[in-house]
Parts: C-alpha cells; structure tokens; sequence
C-alpha cells in the first residue's frame, strides 16, 4: 500500500472514524478536531479506538493539533465530514492554507467544492486543488465514549464525483488507496442526486413529528420506518431517480429499495444488510429535533438543492417541494429562498449545458463570468 499524507478537519462521528480507520491502515494521519475543551481525551492521547465493522483497535495519529496550518500542510488529502451549513465557515478557514495538488474529500459534498472555490477567489488566490464527493459517508458510525467509536455500516461501493470532472482520473487514484471500493460518476452534479440523505430524513422526521416531539428518544430508522413511511420514501426515491435519469446521468442510480432489501440481487451503497444491521446497532435512537442534521442539512441544504436542479432541468419534483414546504412551515423559514439553492451557490443563472462545462473545467482563468 502506497501511505498517504492525510489530513483530518473535523471532530464529529465521521472526523474520529475516519482519523482512526486511515491510521489503522497505516497511512500518516494527522487531525484539527476543534476546541481542545471538547475533544480533551484526543487531544491528551492523540488515540481512538474503533469498535464495530471494520478496522477496529487503537488508532494512534501523527498529530491533533488545534493549528489548522500544520495539520494540512503538505497533506495528500484533506478530509472533511462537516455538515453542509458549516462549510462557508470551513472553506474560509482553509482558503489560505491550501496547496497545490492537494484533494479535498468533502464527505458530504452537496456541491461544496463551489463553496470552496468561492471562499479561495475571496482570498484572491488561484490553486490547483481537486475535491472529491462521496455519494455516502463511508461509515454509519457514532462515538460511544470520547475517544472511541463504533461503526456499524461500511459502504460497500462508494461513488464519488470529483470536481473539476477532468481530475477524475487522477483524483480516483488517490481516494482509492483510502476506498478501494471506490468509483466516478459523472461530475459533482451527479452525485449529489445519489444522495439519498433528504430522501429519507425528510419523510422520516415529517411523519414521525409527533414522536419526536413527544418522546425524548426515538428511532427514526426502527420504530419510525412503518410501512406507509417506507411507500413515501420509495416514492420521494423514483422521484430522485427520475430527475438523474431526466438529466442524462447513467445507471447505478442506487434506488433506496435495495437497502431495505437485505436478499435482493443488487446491493446498495452498504450492503445487502446495512439496515438490518444499523437497527440492531440500537445507536440511532437518540434525541431529535428540528434544528437536527437532518433538517438543517438533508432538508435544508440538500432537498432544497435537488429541487432547484429540478427547476433547472425543468423536471417537476412534486414530493421534494410539498417536503420543502411542510417542513419550512414546521422550521419558519421557506427552504426554497434560503437553502442551498443553485441560485444562492451563484451558478443559477447558468444554463445545464453551462454548469455541465463549469463542473468539467472548474474555474479557469477564464472563467470570468463565474467569478
């Protein structure tokens, strides 16, 4: 196995998978996972400790720094599993600090590299950097103690967009010595439609809103997934399906059903018995309300995004925009002015064929009209 420089910017459930995972398989790892009051065991340790799927054991890191600038310098790849709201605030910490031929792996990417990109031209800087999405975490992972983890679902095929699209060659080549069960899709537009986040959790929390709020633990992903929950989640899925397939985007679409499905013949993103094993994980009843991940970055983040595209695409999304509405009138706000709409990433007034270009050739020095 060729080591890699990694980089790990965060200090959520995925940040501390990831750190451990990349440093059991040996690379050099090294971890800013925010304020030293929080994350006090990592920081005295520099450890974590992997139980579950996967690689498990004592992983010791290089470095935790709370230095930003010497964590990523001269790293590989730099690792992010922020949610998608905090990227503006990650991107432009990270603006300064990075380096050419550097990969971001922004893990969700929900079209994060325009966001980076925007937060680099802001600083007046032109670098050759490469990020990859993933279409899923690669982990369904929780910490359990507050320096030890466990994974209760690995992907088994992880698709990944890579931004600007003529990297993807190269950049593949990289993040599968970190997955090998890795593989490209078509560009960042593409894989954030394989994203299955605001299809499931924005059926879920909208009709379980009573358990939510009435208990003060619950299973969205047990108790919460009756059968008429899962007809609508299927039904918001084929209409995913359809938009990619409207867009010209090509098979695997990963229709959620084969995740339910632990003896089909397809496998999803996880496997054949990623559910099954994720309820009996018993890791995901856990306190919930709206201002959750879920709502604040699969509804509105992501839903609001695949409903612009629609938009662009001029193909109706009738059950992501009754979603967008019922749950914006819940939260008080209206998702389809404030969320991370093509318009307010800056690409709304481009044309597909324009933002197909744009996701290909990234922002050149020629790229003016995209500044």
């Amino acid at each position: 196995m060729s080591v890699l420089n990694l980089a790990v910017v965060g200090g959520g459930n995925g940040s501390y998978t990831m750190a451990g995972d990349f440093a059991l398989a040996g690379h050099r790892v090294r971890m800013w996972p925010g304020a030293r009051q929080k994350h006090a065991e990592l920081y005295r340790s520099a450890k974590i400790i992997l139980e579950g799927m996967g690689r498990t054991g004592e992983a010791r890191l290089e470095l935790v720094s709370d230095d930003l600038s010497v964590v990523v310098r001269g790293a590989d790849v730099i690792c992010c599993t922020d949610p998608a709201p905090s990227q503006v605030k990650r991107a432009s910490a990270l603006a300064p600090l990075l380096e050419n031929g550097q990969v971001l792996f922004l893990s969700p990417g929900s079209l994060g590299p325009l966001v980076f990109e925007k937060a680099i031209r802001d600083e007046g800087r032109r670098i050759d950097i490469s990020y990859a999405e993933p279409g899923t975490l690669p982990y369904l992972t929780r910490k359990v103690q507050p320096a030890k983890v466990q994974v209760s679902g690995l992907a088994a095929h992880l698709p990944v967009g890579v931004f600007p699209a003529c990297n993807t060659d190269q950049v593949l080549e990289r993040v599968k010595r970190l997955y090998p069960v890795a593989h490209t899709v078509e560009n960042s537009l593409s894989v954030a439609l394989l994203n299955v986040g605001p299809i499931i959790h924005s059926v879920l929390f909208l009709l379980n809103t009573g358990a939510i709020e009435h208990f003060s633990t619950w299973d969205i992903h047990n108790e919460g997934t009756t059968p008429s929950v899962k007809k609508l989640v299927l039904a918001h899925d084929a209409e995913r399906i359809g938009l990619r397939k409207a867009l010209g985007y090509r098979s695997h679409h990963y229709p959620f059903q084969d995740h339910y499905n632990s003896t089909g013949d397809t496998e999803w993103m996880y496997g054949r018995k990623a559910h099954t094993d994720l309820v009996k994980s018993e890791k995901w009843r856990e306190s919930l309300s709206f201002d959750h991940r879920y709502i604040v970055e699969d509804v509105k983040c992501n839903l609001a995004l695949m409903a612009s595209i629609g938009d662009l695409g001029r193909v109706e999304t009738p059950l992501a925009d009754s979603l967008l509405t019922l749950i914006g009138a819940i939260f008080g706000e209206n998702f389809r002015t404030t969320g991370r709409t093509l318009q307010n990433l800056a690409v709304g007034d481009l044309s597909l064929d324009e933002l197909t270009t744009l996701l290909w050739e990234g922002y050149g020095e020629e790229s003016e009209n995209h500044k």
